[in-house]
């Protein structure tokens, strides 16, 4: 049986659904000689199961995840801005030097619910990070932190450059 033609979804994001990755591995290996191993793009372990694993299996347990954040500026200041709904403020960790800010936090789950009983779990609850490079140097004594309506909101004053001036040299 000739294999399946993809889909224009398909092709466009060059993904394959689980069936049809088999047999593009079986598709690569038909051409091979007997004698030499068939290819293998990935080893025996990192190959998910067909049946019996779902996706939210394959997620690593203690992974971290990373915040989704807003960086933007105004004429005197670089605003942060992250949705971090369901964490307490008190949870959150905020490192700053003059050109990086670091995140921290965790969101606690409120009720313990068994995996089969979700018919989907996009929320992430557990440990995140997210650390931001910062455009410009500012000045990390006088940033300022809040959370209004789950949007942390952090305001980084920016140093003040050194405007050019003009020195006249005097001879001796």
């Amino acid at each position: 049986m000739p294999p399946k033609k993809p889909s224009l979804l398909e092709r466009l994001t060059g993904t394959l659904e689980m069936e049809d990755e088999i047999d593009a591995r079986e598709i690569k290996n038909i051409n091979r000689p007997a004698n030499e191993e068939p290819l293998n793009d990935e080893p025996e372990e990192a190959r998910p199961e067909v049946f019996g694993e779902t996706a939210s299996d394959q997620w690593l347990p203690d992974s971290e995840g990373q915040l989704t954040i807003d960086v933007y500026q105004t004429p005197n200041d670089i605003v942060i801005k992250s949705t971090i709904a369901g964490v307490d403020p008190s949870d959150l960790d905020l490192t700053l030097t003059n050109d990086m800010v670091t995140i921290k936090g965790k969101r606690e789950k409120d009720e313990d619910i068994n995996s089969e009983d979700y018919y989907y779990q996009e929320c992430y609850w557990g440990t995140f990070s997210r650390s931001i490079i910062l455009p410009v140097d500012v000045e990390a004594d006088a940033a300022e932190a809040s959370m209004k309506n789950g949007i942390l909101t952090i305001r980084l004053p920016k140093i003040e450059k050194v405007k050019t001036r003009k020195i006249k040299v005097k001879g001796f």
